[in-house]
C-alpha cells in the first residue's frame, strides 16, 4: 500500500476500498480456507515472538513517557507467557465451527415456499481501541472465522506491538490464498484517522470501540456508522446474607486483585447489613491486606484503613488496586445501587439461597450475571468463544461477549418450485 499518511482522508478511503474488496471475497471463503490462515498466523506470531516482545518494548517505554498507571502498563505488556495465549487464542478460533451459512432455523409455508435463516458476515467492521495489543490478534481472528474484513485502529501506546501482530495474520491470510486487505491497521497515531473511520458509511458496516468511557463516549457521538458498544466494565459485587464465607472472601478476592485493569474487574463491594460486622468486616480487612484501596461509606469507615468514599467513586471505573464499599439493607438495596451506578456490564451476587439469586438474575438486565463466581470470568475466551472482540454493553444485536457468531447476520433463502402467488 502506498504511503498516504500525510493525507489522512486519501489514507482511510484506500484503506477503507480494500477493505470493501476484500470483505466480498471473503465472505464466501471455504472455512478450511479461513482455519488454515488462522493457524498459519499462530504459527508466524510465536515463530516472532521475540520481535513482538521487542516491538512492545518500545511500547512500554511509550507508554511510560505518557504517564500510564501500573494497570495499563500491564494491559500494554507483552512477554512470552501473553504471546502464547494470544497463539491459543488463534488456535482456538481456528478450530470453531464457522458461524457463515449456518441455518438458524428454517420452515415450510402452505404456498409451498421453504424458507431458511441462514448466518451471513456483516461485512468490514472498523475496531477501535486501547492500549491492549492482544485485541489486535483477538479482533483480527474473529473477523476472519466470521468472514469479515477489518480495519483495526489501535492505541497509540501499542503501535509497534500491534504492527507486528497484524503482519502475523497477514502471513497467515497469505498461507491461505485468502486477500491480506481483509486485516487491515491504520498505520498512523494521528487521531484524525478515528474521525474519519467514524463516517465511512460506505466502506464500514459497524465500529467496535473497545476502551475508556472517553473512547466510548466520543465514538458513541460523532459516529454515523453503527456501533456496539462496549461501555466501561463498573463491576459489582453483592454479598447477600446467606453467602458462603469462604467462597465470598475467595471471588471477591480474585475478582478485584487478580488482573485490575481488565474490564472483568470489581469495582464496588456491597455487603448486606446483617453481614457487615461478620462476613463483610472479614473481606474488606482482607483487601486490605492484599493492597487494595476501600473507600467505604460511612459503616465500613469503622473498620481500620478504609478511607472515606466521595460520590465520585460510585460507579467509577478504577481499574486499579481500588474498590468502593457500602452496606446496603437488602437485595433490593443492591439492586437499586447497581441500576443507579452500574454500566450494565457485569454483576454478580454471592448467596447460598436460590430464591434471592433468582431475584437478582430477574431484576437486573446486566449483560452478564453471575451467581458465586469472580467476575473477571467475563470475558470471551472463557465463556468458550476462544476470544473476543469486547463486551457489549447495549441491547441492539449483539450483547455480552462478542465472538465469531456475534458478527454474523442473517439472510433468509427463499425456494419455490415455480411457486407464485395468488
Amino acid at each position: 500500500m502506498k504511503d498516504l499518511t500525510d493525507n489522512i482522508p486519501a489514507l482511510m478511503a484506500d484503506i477503507g476500498a480494500r477493505a470493501k474488496a476484500a470483505s466480498a471475497e471473503l465472505a464466501f471463503a471455504p472455512a478450511q480456507a479461513k482455519t488454515a490462515a488462522l493457524n498459519a498466523a499462530a504459527d508466524a506470531v510465536w515463530a516472532r515472538r521475540e520481535e513482538i516482545i521487542a516491538a512492545n518494548s518500545q511500547d512500554m517505554d511509550y507508554g511510560r513517557e505518557k504517564g500510564l498507571s501500573a494497570a495499563m502498563l500491564d494491559r500494554l505488556m507483552l512477554d512470552a507467557g501473553r504471546i502464547e495465549g494470544i497463539v491459543e487464542g488463534l488456535r482456538a478460533v481456528a478450530g470453531q465451527d464457522d458461524p457463515v451459512g449456518q441455518v438458524m432455523t428454517e420452515w415450510d409455508r402452505p404456498t409451498g415456499l421453504h424458507i431458511q435463516r441462514v448466518r451471513t458476515p456483516l461485512g468490514v467492521i472498523g475496531v477501535i481501541y486501547e492500549s491492549r495489543p492482544n485485541v489486535t490478534a483477538d479482533a483480527g481472528a474473529l473477523c476472519l472465522k466470521s468472514g469479515n474484513a477489518v480495519i483495526l485502529r489501535g492505541g497509540s501506546e501499542s503501535f509497534h506491538s500491534s504492527a507486528l501482530l497484524v503482519e502475523c495474520l497477514k502471513d497467515g491470510l497469505r498461507a491461505a490464498s485468502l486477500p491480506e486487505d481483509a486485516v487491515q491497521r491504520v498505520p498512523t497515531r494521528d487521531r484524525t484517522a478515528v474521525s474519519e473511520m467514524l463516517t465511512m458509511t460506505d466502506a464500514i458496516d459497524v465500529i467496535v470501540p473497545r476502551g475508556g468511557k472517553g473512547l466510548v463516549g466520543l465514538v458513541q457521538r460523532e459516529a454515523r456508522v453503527p456501533v456496539f458498544a462496549h461501555l466501561e466494565g463498573i463491576c459489582h459485587i453483592f454479598v447477600d446474607a446467606a453467602a458462603d464465607p469462604e467462597k465470598a472472601l475467595k471471588v471477591v478476592l480474585n475478582a478485584k486483585t487478580r488482573r485490575t485493569g481488565i474490564c472483568g474487574s470489581a469495582e464496588c463491594l456491597l455487603i448486606h447489613r446483617d453481614i457487615a460486622d461478620t462476613i463483610g468486616q472479614g473481606i474488606v480487612r482482607a483487601l486490605l491486606d492484599a493492597g487494595v484501596e476501600v473507600r467505604g461509606d460511612t459503616e465500613l469507615q469503622k473498620i481500620d484503613g478504609v478511607m472515606a468514599a466521595v460520590d465520585d467513586d460510585w460507579g467509577c471505573e478504577f481499574l486499579d488496586m481500588i474498590i468502593a464499599a457500602r452496606v446496603v439493607d437488602d437485595v433490593d438495596g443492591a439492586i437499586a445501587h447497581i441500576r443507579q451506578f452500574g454500566s450494565n456490564h457485569t454483576d454478580c451476587i454471592i448467596t447460598e439461597d436460590d430464591a434471592v439469586a433468582g431475584h437478582f438474575f430477574q431484576r437486573l438486565d446486566s449483560a452478564i450475571l453471575m451467581r458465586n463466581a469472580s467476575t473477571q470470568f467475563a470475558d470471551g475466551g472463557e465463556f468458550g468463544m476462544g476470544a473476543e472482540i469486547g463486551i457489549a454493553t447495549g441491547k441492539m444485536h449483539a450483547r455480552g461477549p462478542v465472538g465469531a457468531e456475534q458478527l454474523t447476520s442473517f439472510k433468509y433463502l427463499v425456494t419455490g418450485d415455480g411457486t407464485v402467488r395468488s
